[in-house]
């Protein structure tokens, strides 16, 4: 019989096996030299990291330099960014209810377990349902053919083509080959009306809870101070033509990792700063590296920095004699930016403004160091006032993003978020105004109009508008305009529920008196958790812009 003979299984066993291992081997040499190639000449990190992520992440200075590889969850940048802003000491203290809880550092505080549980968002769709409480913008587009209308028109001629005016028309394309006018737009995310449409119930809850968020501001802490409904934080804003995706912490800090966004302004900028806080809480805590003058949070997994700094007006003020106006009454120079932050400007890369308020206090109007008119101040009747409160707003949001659409090293993103409403029904704040009862958004038939509310807003508009068109740098101007989408939200102040204090006033007194209590700042959580997804939006959608511009 034949060596080889199959009758003979020991025979064949070896050769057969030595030539499926050279097979195998050399098949595998041929493919990974075949996949090498393709990815050198089709590379598809960047579209992998997209359908994960949403958005490419490009820095915001549009130079095409990418922001370090975010896909690994596991690797935390231990390097603490160039960050060494200081604490600028000012004559001037901010009112009562924005006085800080002295700052300390996540590992000095101790909070009950319930404030330091994290919470993950789920990733369930919300259940919604429609309701009777939207705003649609003039303009016959915007309304698909069938959709019903039940809303208020916004009446603002600078507005009345559909769109508000932005920066990024005249912004210079990274490319010498293109001009700003060549983009394709087709290829780009379509812009998002993200300002008119309607609230709408969502039962999926809020993002976070109070009792989950250890740096929320007390006055703010509605359910904490025994406010007993809750259904003003089940709802969400629905602009009429897109969707406002939920805030997703962990998708913002892919987006600003090793970026730094500053909240700059009064109050109401503390208000919406301890919002983001509060929803990035509960993905990651992060370190406490502030103190009470510069609040600065750092996120140290994509080493992002959250700052907040006072200023009242947004320009400079100084108390020193002036003319006719003695020591001790504020001085506000309408034309001069605040120097206590312009100074930091270039380390930030998204600003969100906020301003306007205290413009109703009183102050000096100066322009080119003459006084020219005053609040709740005017003591020489026989001088004409040039410059009453609401025309010296306007001047002061033109000369504060004059100063930042023109600063030679500022090339992100500002974010002027418009004057915030407040719901003071039948008076003012000191004069027996109240929105104690108010447990939904308000509907259509319900809005109270607010003459004073819809001047700042239109003054405000008005000096953004005039900035851009001298904007000189790259940087981008943009207009948050949550004014008359948050005229329906008179549900989402505090109203009474200011403390925890068991024996406050909380009901009207025999003679119909409402007890005192805050219709300006907003419940946390609660409606003002929006204006930050509206921020994620917009810097999301400008990265994505000047990444195309780049490429």
């Amino acid at each position: 019989m034949s060596p080889f003979s199959s009758k003979d299984p020991s025979a064949l066993s070896y050769p057969k096996s030595l030539l499926s291992i050279v097979t195998t081997v050399g098949g595998l040499a041929v493919f990974l030299i075949l996949a090498s190639s393709f990815l050198v000449s089709q590379p598809i990190g960047s579209a992998v990291h997209e359908y994960f992520y949403g958005v490419q992440q490009h820095s915001l200075d549009g130079d095409g330099v990418t922001f370090p590889d975010p896909r690994r969850d596991d690797v935390v940048n231990n390097d603490t960014p160039n960050f060494n802003l200081m604490a600028v000491e000012k004559n001037e203290n901010g009112p009562e209810d924005d006085k800080d809880q002295t700052s300390k550092s996540q590992d000095e505080k101790k909070e009950p377990d319930s404030k330091g549980e994290l919470i993950e968002n789920s990733t369930q769709k919300p259940v919604l349902s429609e309701s009777n409480h939207s705003v649609v913008q003039p303009n016959p587009e915007s309304k698909k053919e069938g959709e019903e209308s039940n809303s208020s028109s916004l009446q603002k001629e600078s507005k009345s083509e559909g769109s508000l005016p932005s920066s990024d028309a005249s912004e210079d394309v990274k490319s010498s080959s293109t001009g700003p006018n060549n983009i394709n737009e087709a290829k780009l995310d379509p812009e998002c009306d993200l300002y008119h449409g309607k609230w709408i119930s969502d039962q999926s809850g809020p993002l976070y809870r109070n009792d989950s968020c250890p740096v929320l501001t007390q006055m703010q802490n509605c359910q904490g101070n025994g406010r007993p409904d809750k259904d003003y934080e089940n709802w969400r804003w629905k602009p009429a033509q897109c969707d406002l995706p939920r805030f997703d912490p962990k998708k913002f800090l892919e987006l600003m990792r090793g970026k730094t966004l500053a909240f700059i302004g009064d109050s109401v900028a503390r208000n919406q700063m301890e919002s983001m806080l509060c929803i990035l809480w509960q993905y990651e805590v992060p370190k406490n590296r502030g103190n009470k003058k510069m609040q600065r949070y750092y996120f140290r997994s994509t080493s992002t920095m959250i700052v907040r700094i006072w200023s009242s007006w947004l320009v400079n003020q100084t108390s020193e004699p002036l003319d006719f106006a003695p020591a001790g009454v504020v001085k506000l120079h309408l034309d001069v930016p605040d120097e206590g932050f312009m100074q930091y400007i270039p380390q930030f890369d998204v600003v969100v403004l906020s301003s306007g308020h205290w413009f109703a206090k009183q102050s000096v109007y100066v322009l080119n160091n003459e006084i020219v008119g005053g609040q709740l101040w005017w003591p020489d009747k026989s001088r004409k006032m040039k410059v009453n409160n609401v025309e010296a707003f306007g001047i002061s949001v033109e000369t504060i993003l004059t100063a930042m659409a023109t600063h030679p090293k500022f090339s992100g993103i500002t974010i002027v978020r418009s004057f915030s409403p407040d719901h003071y029904e039948g008076g003012a704040w000191n004069t027996g105004g109240s929105c104690t009862g108010k447990v939904k958004p308000a509907e259509d038939g319900e809005l109270v109009e607010n003459g004073f509310t819809n001047i700042m807003h239109e003054k405000q508009f008005t000096g953004y508008t005039r900035a851009i068109k001298k904007k000189t740098n790259k940087s981008a101007l943009k207009f948050m305009d949550i004014t008359q989408v948050f005229a329906y939200r008179h549900d989402g102040h505090p109203g009474p529920y200011r403390s925890p204090d068991p024996n406050k006033i909380t009901k009207r007194g025999p003679d119909g008196k409402p007890p005192p209590q805050d219709c300006l700042h907003w419940c946390m959580p609660g409606p003002v958790d929006t204006w930050n997804e509206m921020v994620f939006d917009l810097v999301r959608r400008e990265i994505e812009r000047r990444q195309f511009n780049a490429s």
